[in-house]
């Protein structure tokens, strides 16, 4: 049964899910998002740093509500690649600003020219595309939702997570952090900082396909915070832990 999963079933829900996304996302908004990218073809190869994978369209949508963002919030993509997470988060939702960190010029290009094409439909109007390596670049004080599709590993991961850990303690804010594929989800809580509060499961056929389809919801919050920030009615998070 395994062996007719992997040979038969799973290149024809790749195929169908591909031709849905084509159908659906990519021609609706006139972008080009799905290629698997890999970084050593674009010169950017390293063992921590993993290949361009869009996120699923619905991806963002499934963990996190409508209701939990307002025009106060701050949306930022670590290794948005194209930017589909990006359009996601600037098309559907109220962010202030929504920001995508690329090390790639040839992806950060796309991306530009991805959003130039949805201008119109953009809901949150203040999107920046920065071409930065992630390990480089300062994380604004104002971020309240980091996005990570994993993007990298190992000790880029750890150093990134310490800088957004220091920019919280230095303006002390609570920062919803989602992670799809959350395969570093062991040094994001040994850390002591992170409480994990949601998981949307993958909409894949098998239990393994689904879980590393899983993206995860967890919030980080002022070092020795004694009163933990209380979302207004109509943002309130469950917290809830999901497994």
């Amino acid at each position: 049964m395994a062996r007719y999963l992997l040979t038969v079933v799973r290149p024809l829900y790749k195929w169908l899910r591909h031709a849905t996304t084509d159908l659906l996302f990519e021609r609706r908004y006139g972008v080009h998002t799905a290629d698997l990218v890999y970084l050593d073809e674009l010169g950017l190869g390293d063992a921590e740093r993993k290949r361009y994978q869009p996120t699923g369209w619905l991806s963002l949508v499934r963990i996190l509500r409508l209701s939990e963002v307002g025009p106060d919030d701050v949306f930022i993509d670590f290794g948005c690649g194209m930017g589909r997470a990006v359009l996601q988060a600037a098309i559907r939702y109220p962010f202030r600003k929504v920001i995508g960190v690329e090390i790639s010029e040839k992806l950060i290009g796309i991306a530009r020219d991805n959003l130039a094409r949805n201008t119109s439909r953009l809901r949150c109007k203040d999107v920046s595309l920065v071409c930065a390596d992630a390990l480089d670049y300062e994380i604004p004080d104002d971020v309240t939702v980091a996005y990570f599709a994993n993007p990298f590993t190992g000790s880029i991961f750890n150093r990134v997570i310490k800088s957004l850990i220091e920019s919280v303690d230095r303006a002390p804010r609570t920062v919803r952090v989602i992670y799809a594929n959350p395969v570093e989800e062991s040094m994001l809580l040994q850390t002591g900082r992170f409480r994990h509060v949601r998981t949307a499961r993958g909409l894949r056929p098998t239990r393994e396909w689904s879980r590393s389809n899983s993206i995860r919801m967890y919030l980080l919050e002022p070092e020795n915070s004694t009163v933990r920030p209380v979302p207004s009615a109509d943002q309130r998070l469950d917290s809830r832990p999901r497994s």
